[in-house]
């Protein structure tokens, strides 16, 4: 079956030409390029979801750098054509999967990163490159001011030792940004600074964990890893601040992602209603069905707008901290794409649970995007917060 794209006029009228073109070359790029059968091929079999290849021929369009200065080898995008990007690239199902951490990371470069460390991960990230983060720790998740994970001074040269659970695309990524512990402190969100480590270090085991997703996150164990000292981002002791400086970018990456992965499983579900037929007619012409999908359209819509809102914010205004419209967008961007998943396989029936078709891969992504980068709970306790709860 094919997939029609659902209208999305309601969003797009207040793009600018340029984006418009943007975004129908990205999801002409996808059609082309990642079709079911070209898909299972570029992924083993829907396992690897991350392929070097189209992440090369990307950035020989200019956009795997959208959101990266001119100068260091990007196209000089915004956020929204980030956003754009992400969300196109979801929907067509582009196997680039360790593309929203590389931007979150690369977002923590432009802001903290030397000049030097610019020109060379930036670049690197242009060219169609990886790069990751780890912050999780066995004991420290949604807590993340919980983590152990040391690093100290010797020699001119930074000595990490420590345990990182849960660091997405580590095993594709060039370098690993660590979040650790270099100062001891009374406060827990003190004395934390974030490290550049390469996957290749000495000191370094990447682990892969099996996932519903597939082979998509990783454990890292560091022991006695030694890396220069100017593999430091920004300031020692200032990781936290940093952390915080990034929250606006880091949710509306992931919201934009699982917005486009929330389209994706609409209008799967939009078009099976439609041609499948019982009781001698489309089960897309009962009210039950249609109200479901009516729901998810109007949802879609709204997720949409606010996804865009808060990315053009961003843009206006980069040191603004939007901490209630970012969250608001991850949580809704999230929890849609679930929705979606679930109501897709309910109107699918049985086929929508059969791995020979597509929308039991939507829903074992869509699980995800609700707790990674701050979980659904997370994002309602920042909600209520900035409401003086």
């Amino acid at each position: 079956m094919r997939v029609t794209p659902a209208p999305t006029a309601q969003a797009d009228a207040d793009l600018t030409e340029e984006q418009q073109d943007f975004a129908r070359a990205v999801r002409d790029f996808c059609e082309r390029e990642c079709g079911p059968e070209r898909l299972k091929e570029l992924t083993r079999g829907f396992d690897d979801l991350h392929n070097d290849e189209v992440a090369r021929q990307m950035a020989e369009l200019g956009w795997y750098g959208v959101a990266i200065d001119e100068e260091y080898g990007g196209s000089g995008g915004g956020l929204l054509e980030a956003c754009l990007f992400l969300e196109e690239t979801a929907h067509g199902e582009a196997p680039i999967g360790a593309y929203p951490v590389t931007l979150i990371v690369a977002g923590a470069l432009e802001r903290f990163g030397t000049v030097d460390q610019k020109r060379r991960l930036l670049g690197h990230v242009a060219e169609g490159g990886a790069l990751a983060i780890a912050m999780s720790e066995p004991e420290a998740g949604s807590d993340v001011g919980a983590l152990s994970t040391r690093a100290e001074r010797s020699n001119g040269e930074w000595v990490l030792d420590g345990t990182k659970m849960w660091c997405s695309y580590a095993h594709k990524a060039r370098e690993i940004l660590i979040v650790c512990r270099t100062e001891r402190s009374e406060s827990k969100h003190e004395g934390l600074s974030m490290i550049f480590v390469p996957r290749e270090a000495e000191g370094l085991t990447v682990i892969p964990i099996d996932t519903l997703g597939g082979k998509e996150t990783n454990e890292l164990h560091l022991k006695e890893c030694r890396v220069p000292e100017d593999a430091l981002l920004g300031d020692p002791g200032g990781g936290w601040t940093q952390l915080m400086a990034g929250l606006n970018y880091e949710r509306v990456i992931l919201a934009a992602a699982a917005l486009g992965l929330a389209q994706r499983a609409f209008d799967e579900a939009l078009g099976y209603a439609k041609e499948r037929k019982q009781f001698g007619r489309p089960i897309g012409s009962f009210q039950a069905t249609q109200h479901k999908l009516a729901d998810l359209a109007t949802k879609l819509v709204q997720a949409r707008l606010l996804v865009r809102s808060v990315a053009r914010m961003t843009d206006s205004d980069p040191e603004r901290m939007l901490p209630q419209e970012a969250s608001m967008a991850k949580l809704a961007c999230t929890e849609l794409a679930k929705r979606c998943a679930l109501e897709g396989t309910q109107i699918m029936g049985g086929y929508g649970y059969a791995t020979e078709y597509p929308m039991e891969r939507y829903l074992r992504a869509a699980v995800v995007t609700t707790i990674f980068g701050g979980t659904s709970e997370i994002q309602k306790n920042i909600i209520a917060k900035t409401l003086g709860l």
